[in-house]
């Protein structure tokens, strides 16, 4: 290799995170690891729509820094979604976080509380895949990331319902990442664990569930939504080129570990 050429090679992978010139929407920037998101794509360089219900809690996350812009959008009103996606323009990635959970057991399930889960965690994650996905498949380019849980794969009693949703975001985004790739679309999902986010203050708030949960990770604490932060760059950067229809873990090695039980050796 030429020294021209070695040069040349060390100045792309330099680059190879950078989002200069892109257009991003985080949907649920208003807090937690989409503010982080946020921030993360707007400091690699990318332009950034901080979409979430919340418009103060939007505005709030795009003062932090240059390069962000607050939107209003309710995700389960699926008309606004649409609407988002002329509004917005051409959007070259697309995150979204926004979640909720219903903690009960299956038989203290409420058919109410049921579809209030599965209409933000799976229909809205549906919506916004087909309204978006379109105009990237359009222009031969784009790369969606959502966000499923360590649930898609591993349950415990009470998040029944929620841990289904997340299964199948995964299979959702798997059957998009066959649809679209062709046009040049990629789409993947990341899979946190324990996150210290409003979704989980009522875990913290119980120390020895707090304990339990922290303990149970490789690490042995609990994640910040900052650290979802790089693999949400990643999957939205040319570094992640060849990367669709996969499921990223940053679960501080939570699915690693069988139980909670650590034998003598």
């Amino acid at each position: 290799m030429q020294a021209k050429d070695r040069t040349d090679a060390v100045d792309a992978y330099s680059r190879l995170f950078r989002l200069d010139g892109r257009k991003a929407v985080v949907v649920g920037a208003g807090s937690g690891i989409g503010r982080e998101s946020a921030l993360a794509l707007a400091a690699h360089g990318a332009s950034v729509v901080c979409a979430d219900r919340d418009l103060t809690a939007a505005t709030a996350s795009a003062s932090m820094g240059p390069g962000l812009v607050p939107y209003a959008l309710d995700v389960l009103d699926g008309e606004a979604v649409t609407r988002a996606a002329e509004e917005l323009g051409p959007v070259d990635v697309l995150v979204f976080t926004a979640a909720t959970n219903v903690r009960k057991r299956l038989l203290d399930y409420t058919t109410e509380e049921f579809e209030r889960v599965v209409a933000l965690n799976l229909r809205a994650s549906f919506d916004l895949v087909r309204a978006f996905g379109r105009g990237m498949a359009e222009r031969g380019r784009g790369s969606i990331i959502g966000f499923s849980s360590i649930r898609a794969v591993a349950v415990e009693p009470g998040q029944g319902v929620y841990a289904a949703t997340k299964a199948g975001l995964v299979q959702l985004v798997r059957t998009a990442a066959a649809e679209l790739g062709p046009s040049g679309v990629r789409v993947n999902t990341i899979a946190p664990g324990i996150v210290d986010t409003p979704l989980t203050t009522q875990i913290k708030t119980v120390p020895e569930w707090s304990e339990a949960y922290a303990t149970k990770s490789a690490l042995g604490r609990w994640s910040r939504p900052d650290e979802l932060a790089g693999a949400v760059v990643y999957l939205a950067s040319d570094a992640s080129s060849f990367v669709t229809g996969s499921q990223l873990f940053v679960d501080g090695g939570w699915t690693a570990i069988d139980g909670r039980f650590t034998p003598p050796t």
